[in-house]
C-alpha cells in the first residue's frame, strides 16, 4: 500500500508518500481501507517532534480515519468486510497515529472495539472531519466545563476544527459565544457558524473585547488549546469562580501566567485529555441529525500531504483539512456551510 510516511522529524521535506507493507489483522482487529483522514495539528506535532514524546520513525500519524473494512481477524464478531466505519483512535495500544502506526495510510490496522459505523448518507470526507474535534469539543465544553444555556462562552482558538465544533455545540447548547481568532479572513466564516462575537486577535485584544460585551462581568467558561500568549487574557476575560478548560496548547505550553485572577475571582482551572468512544457515537449522529456539521476547509488527495501540513502550519484553514486515498483521492469537498445552530 501507499502512505504519507514521516522519515524523520523534523520539517515537512522530512515526508515522503511511498510504499509501506500491508497491515495484518491480528485476532481482534479489522483492516481498514482508509478513504478519507482528517487532519490535526498533532499530526503538525508528531512530524515536528514533541520534547519528551520521542516517535521511532519511519512513522504514520493520522488518527481521524473513515473507510470500509475489508479484512477482519479471527475473533472479531459483529462486523462484516464492506461495512462502512469510523475509528475511535485512543486504543488499548495506545493514541493511533502518536503512539502507534496512523492512518494516513491506504489501509489502517484497527482493533475491532474501536471503530463506530458511519451513518447512512455521511459520505467519507465528512466522517473524517467529525471524530477528534467535535468528540474533544464535546468533552471539553459538556463532561468538563459543564457548560448551561444562558452562559457566555470564550473559545480561544475558534478558527480550528475543534474550535468550530464547539461554537456549533455551544450555540446548540443555548450558549451565547464570543469566537477569538487570528486574522481577518477567519471572521465572517465564524459568524456564519453562529458566532454572537467574532474577535481579531491580531487587531485588539480580545480579553477586552470580551469584558464589554459580557457588560463588564466576564466570561462563564473558556475553551483553549492554544495556551501560549492566549493564557493570561483567558484569565482576563473571566468572572468569577469561570471556568476554563483546556485540552492543549498548540501555541505554547509553557506561558507565562499570572496567578493573581485565578485566587481573587476563584478562577476553575480544568483539564480536559481526550474523549470517549460514546463522545464520538453522539457526535456522529449530531452531524448525521444536521445539527451541527464539520466546516471543512481543504480537502486534498494524499499525495499532497505536504501541502496539507503547511496549511495546518501557517493556521491558513477554518476548520478541517482532509486527505483522500483511493478512489476517494478525486473528490471534491461537500459542502461546508454548516447547518445553522439551533
Amino acid at each position: 500500500m501507499k502512505a504519507v510516511v514521516i522519515e524523520k522529524q523534523g520539517g515537512i521535506e522530512g515526508l515522503a508518500y511511498r510504499e509501506w507493507p500491508d497491515p495484518e489483522p491480528r485476532p481482534g482487529d479489522v483492516v481498514i481501507k482508509v478513504h478519507a483522514v482528517g487532519m490535526n495539528h498533532l499530526d503538525v506535532f508528531v512530524r515536528r517532534g514533541m520534547p519528551g514524546f520521542p516517535v521511532q520513525t519511519p512513522f504514520i500519524s493520522g488518527g481521524d480515519i473513515a473507510g470500509e473494512i475489508v479484512a477482519c481477524g479471527s475473533e472479531v464478531t459483529g462486523w462484516s468486510v464492506g461495512d462502512r466505519v469510523a475509528v475511535n483512535p485512543m486504543t488499548p495500544d495506545g493514541m493511533m497515529g502518536e503512539e502507534t502506526q496512523g492512518g494516513m495510510a491506504e489501509m489502517a490496522r484497527v482493533p475491532a472495539t474501536h471503530i463506530l459505523p458511519l451513518p447512512d448518507g455521511m459520505d467519507y470526507v465528512t466522517a473524517a472531519a467529525v471524530p477528534i474535534n467535535f468528540a474533544t469539543a464535546f468533552r471539553m465544553l459538556d463532561t468538563i466545563g459543564h457548560m448551561q444555556a444562558g452562559e457566555m462562552v470564550l473559545i480561544v482558538g475558534a478558527s480550528g476544527g475543534v474550535g468550530t465544533a464547539g461554537i456549533q455545540l455551544a450555540k446548540r447548547a443555548g450558549a451565547s459565544v464570543i469566537a477569538v481568532t487570528r486574522g481577518a479572513a477567519k471572521l465572517a466564516p465564524l459568524q456564519e457558524l453562529g458566532a454572537d462575537l467574532v474577535v481579531d486577535s491580531a487587531a485588539e485584544d480580545f480579553s477586552a473585547a470580551a469584558w464589554r460585551f459580557s457588560g463588564k462581568t466576564g466570561v462563564d467558561l473558556v475553551m483553549n488549546y492554544t495556551g501560549g500568549d492566549t493564557w493570561v487574557p483567558s484569565l482576563r476575560a473571566m468572572k468569577r469562580r469561570a471556568r476554563l478548560v483546556t485540552c492543549g496548547a498548540t501555541g505554547g505550553f509553557d506561558p507565562k501566567t499570572d496567578i493573581r485572577y485565578i485566587w481573587t475571582r476563584e478562577l476553575q482551572i480544568l483539564g480536559s485529555n481526550g474523549y470517549t468512544q460514546d463522545d464520538i457515537a453522539k457526535s456522529l449522529a449530531l452531524v448525521a441529525d444536521g445539527g451541527v456539521r464539520p466546516l471543512i476547509s481543504h480537502v486534498l488527495p494524499a499525495t499532497d500531504a505536504a501541502e496539507g501540513h503547511r496549511l495546518l502550519e501557517g493556521r491558513e484553514v477554518v476548520g478541517k483539512v482532509v486527505l483522500t486515498f483511493g478512489e476517494t483521492m478525486n473528490a471534491t469537498a461537500p459542502a461546508t456551510a454548516p447547518a445553522k445552530a439551533h
